[in-house]
């Protein structure tokens, strides 16, 4: 059994395929043999602006996505990081060995700088990777699921953990990433080149857990394809319909290649109105047992999380300020 620890930002009010797809399915995997923490991690979404009361909402419905995707809290952990004080509190001593010139090197952050330029940066997203290695580093978590534009963030996290053992001794476990490769990236409805994302500001370019029927069936015909009108996956020439037909093998479990020899005859049009109705289907469970739970299971759920997050944390904080002489 190993310690397994990965969280999502409540920077929306909901999630979408890709989160499932990409991360919450192999949680549900990963929970049935593992010690497992799964976080809000609700004090990374202040990287960006956020309206209080909407962040609040936001958190609320992030816990209910969990537990109705189906995480246990009898088997995992699942708490807000901004309730354990020990995440900042780890957060500035790793700061205080971190390089700049590391931070600078963060493809999110140069990203970030060329749209919007060097003035407008804000500090907290030059950090960012300081607090993930915090958060990942205060559990001695052992595998760390990441999508693939975050494995940059996780070496830095094990290059903090390195230097920080060389120089105190050793304090810290040096994690290992979990990259799911099928389904790890589904990429957006409106532009298959880029991944699928919840800040997106077309809302059509993503199937959110929640969007009722008719949305979906909307979202899916408006999806990008070509005009070869052939059913065929090719990620490099037909991005379109290979991000579809992603889709499709995920939600039916139904082979690539099967779907390929089953939609060979046929045009977009008919395999896009299978597809609606397969993820209509295939989110119906999950959209039940979301509108079923209570206010008071939320706080129930967060309680006994911070409970046992906290006890974890506090005996680590009390070692590494021991270590660098802070008793």
């Amino acid at each position: 059994m190993k310690r397994v620890l990965s969280g999502i930002k409540p920077s929306s009010d909901v999630l979408h395929l890709g989160h499932y797809f990409g991360a919450i399915k192999q949680w549900l995997t990963l929970q049935e043999k593992n010690e497992c923490f799964f976080a809000v991690v609700d004090l990374h979404a202040l990287t960006t602006p956020q309206e209080p009361k909407q962040l609040q909402k936001n958190i609320t419905n992030l816990v209910k996505t969990y537990l109705a995707s189906g995480l246990n809290p009898q088997k995992v952990v699942i708490f807000k990081q901004s309730e354990i004080a020990e995440h900042t509190q780890l957060f500035w001593v790793l700061t205080t060995i971190t390089k700049v010139s590391e931070l600078f090197l963060m493809t999110q952050y140069k990203d970030k700088v060329q749209k919007e330029g060097q003035k407008s940066a804000l500090a907290g997203l030059l950090n960012y990777p300081i607090l993930m290695a915090a958060d990942i580093l205060l559990y001695d978590a052992q595998l760390v699921p990441v999508g693939e534009d975050q494995i940059q963030h996780l070496e830095l996290t094990r290059e903090i953990a390195r230097r920080f053992n060389q120089r105190f001794g050793e304090t810290f476990v040096l994690p290992q990433p979990l990259v799911e490769k099928v389904g790890a990236r589904i990429m957006a409805l409106d532009d298959p080149t880029k991944k699928m994302s919840k800040s997106d500001k077309n809302p059509f370019s993503f199937i959110a857990l929640t969007d009722k029927p008719e949305l979906i069936k909307t979202k899916i015909k408006k999806a990008v394809t070509d005009s070869e009108n052939r059913i065929k996956y090719d990620p490099i020439k037909k991005p379109g319909i290979s991000n579809l037909l992603t889709i499709m093998s995920l939600v039916t479990r139904i082979p690539l290649k099967s779907l390929e020899k089953k939609y060979q005859e046929t045009g977009y049009a008919l395999f896009k109105e299978d597809l609606a109705e397969a993820i209509i289907k295939f989110l119906s469970p999950f959209q039940t047992k979301y509108n079923q739970i209570s206010s008071s299971q939320i706080e129930k759920v967060l309680s006994e999380g911070r409970k046992k997050a906290k006890t974890i944390a506090q005996k680590k904080i009390q070692l590494v300020y021991q270590k660098i002489g802070l008793r």
